[in-house]
């Protein structure tokens, strides 16, 4: 008998298994039964081990630690992924500009923001289309005026959680800065840091799709990619005209204050001048 054979087929999609177990719980992805409970939140899960890694969560439990950091991680995927940066490992080549990255996800990421003009989520309150449901996330905040993300030393509230993680660096000293080796510049997180470093190096990873410019940051390659784009995202609040940059909309708006106080001013003045000449 050959033991590597799959002799357990799904029904629903036609993958195979080796063993009758593995396929109980394949199928569990079609019938959306999930028997694992979390005792405290009420979650469900398919499998014991998604409860398992879950309950870290409440537990505070994290067996999987960094050899080279004093690091610590709860599933030993965020283990794997975060030893990538001290091997410099990075086996996800992107086909389009030779960037090279140390996950899969960060690859994928890239496609998205510098290669793809696809938005697939819009926003509710005022139709903005966005690349990622995570950018629509911190995006309806500026709607709803929620801050969820709260200090623990003081009142302060904050919108996304990389504001507050600069706040409790900046104000209350709790976190690690990350420093540039070469100026010494510091960084409250590890993402501006490795931009900056671009800088210093020259490199520019991020191409534009219509002419081929390169850009240090995935932002400003964005920020490039308007120009050769008819769509406009951003919305003027004072006079509902749309434009191509958020940029453009601030600067309307300044222009915009500086005429109406201008006019303020002059008919102001020419007021007093008429009453002036009324008395005289």
């Amino acid at each position: 008998m050959n033991v590597h054979s799959n002799k357990y087929k799904c029904t629903e999609c036609g993958k195979c298994f080796s063993h009758n177990r593995d396929l109980t719980v394949h199928n569990r992805i079609h019938s959306g039964e999930k028997p694992f409970e979390c005792t405290v939140y009420g979650k469900q899960f398919t499998t014991s081990g998604g409860l398992v890694r879950h309950s870290r969560v409440h537990s505070g439990d994290k067996p999987y630690k960094c050899t080279e950091f004093d690091k610590v991680f709860s599933e030993s995927g965020s283990l794997h992924k975060h030893m990538s940066i001290h091997t410099g490992d990075k086996p996800y080549k992107c086909l389009q500009c030779d960037t090279s990255f140390n996950i899969s996800d960060n690859l994928q990421r890239h496609k998205c923001y510098v290669h793809s003009n696809k938005r697939p989520y819009d926003c509710r309150f005022c139709g903005k289309w966005f690349k990622s449901s995570h950018n629509l996330k911190c995006h309806v905040y500026t709607h709803t005026v929620a801050k969820p993300y709260s200090c623990s030393h003081c009142s302060d509230c904050f919108t996304r959680h990389n504001q507050l993680k600069a706040h409790l660096l900046k104000s209350h000293d709790e976190g690690t800065w990350f420093t540039c080796h070469i100026c010494q510049k510091k960084f409250s997180h590890s993402g501006n840091l490795k931009e900056h470093l671009l800088r210093h190096e020259g490199v520019k990873p991020y191409v534009c799709s219509d002419c081929s410019k390169c850009f240090f940051t995935a932002g400003e390659v964005r920020s490039h990619q308007l120009v050769h784009s008819d769509v406009k995202h951003f919305c003027c609040g004072s006079c509902g005209e749309f434009y191509k940059s958020k940029g453009y909309v601030t600067f309307v708006r300044r222009n915009s204050a500086s005429m109406l106080t201008l006019r303020y001013i002059y008919v102001v003045v020419k007021v007093w001048s008429h009453m002036f000449a009324a008395i005289v």
